[in-house]
């Protein structure tokens, strides 16, 4: 076993510390007694009663929260359908194009596609709003979900698959019975991944948002401009334990189901 030199431990630390410290710091400073938020003057939780009696932010969390679980569901569904027809379906007519269009989110700068969304939008007279924020998610969070889908697929043996359309199950039957239980680990992260895409996206929502649909990253943007205020770190520091809670709880479970599928699997070739 290779052990490690003092600059590569020394790398590590500076680069973990240039990634968490920040971060610390802001959950620290939202239990400050101080409005001075580079001043400590003590510990308190004020800002955080502040926080929920602050309406405007109250009502951006809101619209975030409806928008991501909308996005999510829809991307993930979205997603699923086209990692199947990337994996299973190697030719067909547009084959190239499909899979450019759903990767193209990928590596298109944000600004560009923002942009796109709304020019789009303006083009078909679609007010802008709730729906178009909803939409515009879905878009490029999408990709994200067929990559995490795709890859699950081409390592899944399609024996078995092929066993129950021999015992008499129909094609949608045998999807849901089977594959899906199989790739729900990979379904559930795509879609944990969709959601956190969503909740913290700005640039987009900034081009595709409307009257009376202002997200949380767009509202505490609009805030820091002017001065951060301990309330702003409160909610940030709501923000990541929310999005810490849910990627622990979906590593978890993905963990789980895979220990599961392999006590399966070591069952089902026992019993041979």
């Amino acid at each position: 076993m290779a052990r490690w030199s003092r600059f590569n431990i020394a790398s590590v630390v500076l680069g973990f510390a240039f990634l968490y410290l920040p971060i610390i710091l802001l959950v620290v400073y939202s239990f400050n007694e101080s409005k001075l938020v580079t001043v400590w003057a003590g510990f308190s939780t004020k800002w955080y009663v502040a926080l929920f009696q602050n309406q405007g932010l109250l009502d951006a969390a809101w619209v975030t929260i409806r928008v991501s679980l909308i996005s999510a569901t829809v991307a993930t569904v979205l997603g699923t359908m086209a990692a199947i027809a990337l994996v299973r379906y190697t030719r067909f007519r547009g084959r190239l194009l499909f899979s450019g269009m759903v990767y193209a989110p990928l590596v298109m700068p944000e600004v560009i596609t923002g942009l796109s969304l709304l020019l789009l939008f303006v083009a078909i007279g679609f007010d802008r709003g709730f729906w178009t924020l909803t939409l515009a998610h879905i878009t490029f969070t999408m990709c994200f979900v067929a990559v995490v889908i795709q890859s699950r697929l081409l390592s899944f043996d399609r024996s078995i698959e092929e066993a129950a359309l021999d015992l008499g199950a129909t094609p949608l039957r045998t999807f849901f019975e089977v594959t899906l239980p199989i790739i729900a680990p990979a379904v559930f992260s795509g879609w944990v991944l969709a959601f956190t895409l969503s909740l913290d996206d700005l640039v987009i929502s900034s081009f595709t948002t409307g009257p009376g649909a202002t997200t949380l990253p767009m509202k505490i943007y609009s805030q820091v401009r002017l001065g951060v205020t301990p309330e702003i770190n409160a909610a940030c520091t709501i923000l990541i334990g929310f999005v810490t809670v849910g990627v622990i709880i979906a590593s978890i479970t993905t963990k789980r189901r895979e220990l599961q599928r392999q006590r399966d699997e070591q069952a089902a070739f026992a019993g041979r």
